[in-house]
């Protein structure tokens, strides 16, 4: 289980950076907490989620994101790889 506190969502934010994408946080007309911006590496995060919901949106487009293994440093290869097989709750 993965522990829903900010310094997940920190560690959520550097694995993000580090993969070349830029995490956002706006308002807007969002149905979930976050969004990809189609063809491009920015993630928009509705700024009035709470701390739960800002982390299991990010985790759960990190889940589907293809992200290039080599830009990464191993700590953050393996918290992706437990990102993946991870079952989030709320």
């Amino acid at each position: 289980m993965l522990p829903l506190t900010t310094y997940t969502l920190e560690k959520l934010e550097l694995l993000l950076k580090k993969a070349g994408y830029k995490v956002r946080y706006e308002k807007g007309n969002f149905k979930t907490g976050a969004c990809l911006l189609q063809n491009s590496k920015v993630i928009v995060v509705n700024k009035f989620s709470n701390l739960e919901s800002r982390i299991l949106a990010i985790v759960e487009l990190a889940r589907e994101l293809e992200m290039d293994y080599k830009l990464l440093d191993d700590k953050q290869v393996a918290f992706l790889q437990q990102l993946k097989q991870t079952n989030l709750q709320l």
